[in-house]
């Protein structure tokens, strides 16, 4: 096993379907040789995560995590059941979709049984319902831990282990910058899903507004992560997609998400300013607080 305080630290964010965007930007690293010591990651950055701890960090890593991600349908991971979805809405179930599907999908993932027994030190980040706070996974059973922390509140179950009640880490910690720093890395890459930029036009439908509103909540706990890092850690963080039309549950579009954030990615690498914490602008408060003057 290798030591868990790690120098480099990958932090992977939650986001869905989203998710496919962190592997164009893994495709880049890779390419570069730029390699975890660590991974904190939550959501789908965690079902991400998981494969890498699970392997040798090459380019073939990424490139197989990119089949996998081009290949996925939206009934592979969110299969509609109208009885189920029935019942959640009515309260007799705690959950409209089932997590058979999601769970079968973990499991063929990852080759490994214990978090602790990771390539890479990994840890998941979930959420405690009833206490209502974050918790840090690093050991024990690792399917469980990633399918609690995609465990989506009232989408999918919520998952009991080890006595705790979890569901999604990313209602209490979608991008686990944090706890990378907690950890102990001296450098850190930030691989977020997408942000909540200035949109050209309105969500369409209650759901666009609804997870745009709620992509605006979680990047605001972001932004001031960021400038929390102290200023003896080395940071980067890749550039978003921006902006998105994809909703977070529309799996259709993988390749395409793949294909830019790569692009997106190598062109960025490869032209890194020499500064402690490289951050798009986007990302920082004072263009936030321009943006809706």
């Amino acid at each position: 096993m290798t030591d868990a305080r790690g120098d480099v630290a990958f932090v992977l964010s939650g986001g869905g379907s989203l998710g496919a965007i962190q592997v164009g930007m893994l495709q880049a690293l890779y390419e570069r040789d730029i390699a975890p010591d660590l991974i904190a990651a939550a959501s789908a950055g965690a079902l991400n995560g998981a494969f890498l701890a699970s392997r040798p960090a090459t380019p073939g890593t990424a490139n197989l995590l990119a089949e996998v991600w081009s290949g996925l349908k939206t009934d592979d991971v969110f299969p509609f059941n109208p009885l189920t979805a029935l019942l959640g809405a009515l309260g007799c179930r705690d959950h409209l979709v089932s997590s058979d599907k999601l769970r079968e999908l973990i499991e063929e993932w990852i080759d490994f049984d214990d978090i602790g027994d990771a390539r890479i030190p990994l840890h998941v980040i979930a959420t405690g319902l009833l206490i209502g706070a974050e918790l840090r996974l690093s050991s024990g059973p690792v399917n469980s831990a990633v399918l609690a922390s995609a465990a989506l509140p009232g989408v999918f179950p919520p998952v009991r282990r080890e006595g705790r009640v979890l569901v999604d880490g990313g209602v209490t910690n979608n991008t686990p910058l944090s706890h990378a720093v907690a950890l102990g890395a001296s450098r850190i890459y930030v691989l977020p899903t997408g942000y909540a930029c200035v949109l050209e036009k309105p969500p369409r439908g209650a759901l666009g507004v609804a997870l745009q509103s709620l992509n605006v909540l979680i990047q605001q706990r972001l932004v001031l992560d960021i400038e929390r890092v102290p200023e003896s850690v080395e940071l980067v963080v890749l550039p978003p997609l921006c902006p998105l039309d994809v909703v977070p549950i529309d799996l259709s579009r993988g390749e395409e998400l793949i294909r830019r954030s790569r692009e997106q990615s190598r062109e960025f690498l490869d032209t890194l300013p020499d500064e402690q914490h490289v951050v798009p602008d986007i990302m920082r408060r004072a263009e936030h607080q321009h943006a809706v003057r």
